[in-house]
């Protein structure tokens, strides 16, 4: 008998122990996932910080020189330094992961603070066309910031030459023409509010080619010039030469297009140019240069 109540005593231990052992594996199971599901999420923000990643929208390939410059700004005081600020020089390749310290007690709950990223790239720059608000209002000590390319000062110009172009029909106009030694030449003048704006020349080189150039100026200095060059009249350019200068004289658009390949146009180029302009506002204004 006693055999029998000790054999049943001996199951209900192995029992209770098998028991013991499945709820601490579960247990065991269950803490392994919170790890693991932590882990996924990252490392927790610092409260005396703000990160993040800063990316291209659209892909581009980035000069050894670029440069990323990284800012926590409150937007509710202008007058306020940045809380923090980070530089990547130079940047290498993106996204680039970035975080910036801050002093909590220089924080109001009750502005507006933006992280502030502009890349840097030759005359390229590249913002961010929406802010990235962070700490106060809610909004997260985490951001993910994408940059998008801005116009250099070149294409700047070319963009307001191509709006004042498209204007001309709408001008006074007047004509005329030349015929030189090894050249023949003929040109419209466009004119508002009795200010040149505008001019149009071709000229015949006979053997040597043709040109056709358009010429813009603005008070009565060239400001931007865009040359086709072709080998006949109906032919098709071989190479697009153009030049701009900004309002203090500064050369910034610079370019030669050949086909579909595009390089810089020589300062000696560009000087040629801004010399025919000078030289056509002369010649179709009979010097008085309006």
């Amino acid at each position: 008998m006693r055999r029998i109540v000790w054999s049943l005593m001996s199951v209900a231990a192995l029992a209770l122990a098998g028991c013991n052992s499945s709820d601490s594996s579960q247990q065991a199971s269950s803490g392994g996932e919170s790890a693991s599901a932590a882990s996924a999420a990252g490392p927790a923000t610092k409260a005396n910080a703000v990160s993040g990643t800063v990316a291209l929208r659209d892909p581009a390939e980035l000069s050894p020189a670029a440069k990323l410059e990284i800012k926590l700004i409150d937007v509710s005081d202008a007058e306020t330094p940045p809380l923090g600020t980070k530089t990547i020089d130079p940047v290498g390749s993106m996204p680039q992961s970035f975080e910036i310290e801050f002093k909590p007690t220089d924080v109001n709950p009750n502005d507006i603070y933006i992280v502030q990223a502009v890349l840097t790239d030759g005359e390229r720059s590249y913002t961010a066309p929406l802010q990235s608000p962070v700490m106060t209002k809610g909004a997260a000590n985490q951001v993910s910031i994408q940059l998008a390319p801005q116009q250099t000062p070149g294409e700047k110009e070319l963009a307001a030459f191509t709006s004042v172009q498209k204007q001309i029909g709408g001008m006074k106009i007047t004509s005329g023409t030349k015929l030189e030694d090894k050249a023949s030449r003929s040109w419209q003048v466009f004119r508002e509010a009795g200010e040149v704006k505008f001019i149009r020349e071709q000229v015949d080189l006979n053997d040597k080619g043709f040109t056709s150039t358009d010429y813009a100026y603005k008070d009565g200095k060239p400001w931007v010039v865009v040359q086709q060059k072709k080998a006949s009249k109906d032919a098709k350019p071989t190479s697009t030469e153009q030049a701009g200068w900004a309002t203090d004289g500064t050369l910034v658009l610079k370019k030669q297009l050949s086909g579909s390949k595009s390089e810089s146009l020589s300062d000696d180029a560009a000087a040629d140019l801004q010399k025919q302009a000078t030289a056509i506002l002369s010649l179709a204004t009979n010097g008085k240069n309006k």
